[in-house]
């Protein structure tokens, strides 16, 4: 997709916005009107549930603004996606831009823990939790405090502030600045997949497997381009390589480094700012999801220490980089 002309990537984004919302009333409206009469329709959930990664990367589209030209048309878009997608737009679009903010800092680093403070055994509890669907799963039960009055945010704000966390950070924002869109959208999540629920009739564990697997592959994709670089940079991130259908496919996703450096570049020019920064590729992107099962890492790692800095704000290459080949490019 490098250099989609301008007039074209309105089209563009409308066009895959209006896939993804055919797709979702697939899910949630067509397929259990089929299984009534033939159930081997519920096999169609297998093939949209591994759609939820360029779901979630039009819902990351959204939360930086390059969805659509129109911010409040942008916004609007977010919302509706992320209401199919099952968690607020708000909680996403706040906990997404925390994680540009803290990412590899004390307040985030997924995989990483303190030796002193606790076990292999203790953070491993924790660490897997989340890798294998907790991230997910904590995103969407946020809509039970759809009702809960702002003190309550408040309260949770100040429990949740922790070293290792930016949870509190989430739900004070959220309660500040975004309750009302907050509420409004996990009403329609309630809502929406309450009627599925029932539409799915007995068959509701179908799609009670279609959102668990959904959160396994966005819990396990989420960290990957993090897991194990260095600390304290929040700026840099892992490029991981796939084959040019598939980069298409996540939206480039994959060239996350290029994103974390250039947040504001629109996924359709992501590869042309990777060439243009003479970027590499770090490791490949399925070996690098796999290789987040080693468990959590700890904080005194020599690999994941920081990166010293030169004094002219140059660094080491950190180990394992790889450079991009010109046949890659």
């Amino acid at each position: 997709m490098v250099g989609v002309p301008q007039r074209h990537r309105a089209t563009l984004s409308l066009g895959l916005l209006a896939a993804a919302l055919l797709l979702a009333a697939g899910q949630l409206v067509l397929i259990p009107v089929l299984i009534a009469d033939e159930v081997r329709w519920g096999w169609l959930l297998l093939p949209l549930t591994f759609l939820t990664t360029p779901l979630w990367s039009l819902i990351h589209e959204a939360i930086h603004g390059g969805l659509l030209r129109t911010r409040t048309w942008n916004d609007r878009a977010g919302r509706v996606l992320a209401v199919t997608y099952g968690a607020p737009f708000a909680l996403l679009k706040t906990g997404h831009l925390l994680h540009h903010r803290f990412s590899r800092t004390r307040r985030e680093r997924t995989e990483i823990y303190d030796p002193a403070v606790t076990s292999f055994a203790g953070a491993a509890r924790k660490y897997f939790t989340q890798l294998l669907g907790g991230l997910y799963l904590a995103e969407a039960a946020s809509v039970v405090l759809m009702a809960a009055p702002a003190s309550v945010w408040r309260w949770l704000a100040r429990r949740t502030d922790a070293e290792g966390t930016v949870t509190g950070l989430v739900f004070d924002t959220v309660a500040r600045r975004h309750l009302r869109q907050f509420r409004i959208d996990a009403a329609g999540i309630v809502v929406l997949y309450a009627a599925a629920l029932w539409a799915y009739g007995r068959h509701a564990w179908m799609l009670g497997l279609a959102v668990l697997g959904r959160a396994v592959l966005i819990s396990l994709a989420d960290n990957a381009y993090h897991y194990g670089t260095r600390l304290e940079a929040p700026l840099e991130a892992m490029n991981l390589r796939l084959p040019r259908p598939l980069e298409a496919f996540v939206l480039a996703f994959n060239l996350h480094n290029v994103h974390h450096q250039h947040p504001g570049v629109p996924w359709y020019a992501l590869r042309e700012q990777f060439l243009a920064d003479g970027d590499e590729f770090h490791l490949d992107w399925f070996p690098a999801v796999l290789r987040q099962l080693r468990g959590p890492i700890p904080a005194d790692r020599e690999d994941v220490r920081p990166v010293v800095r030169w004094p002219d704000g140059s660094s080491p290459r950190p180990p394992g980089t790889q450079r991009l080949q010109p046949a890659d490019r």
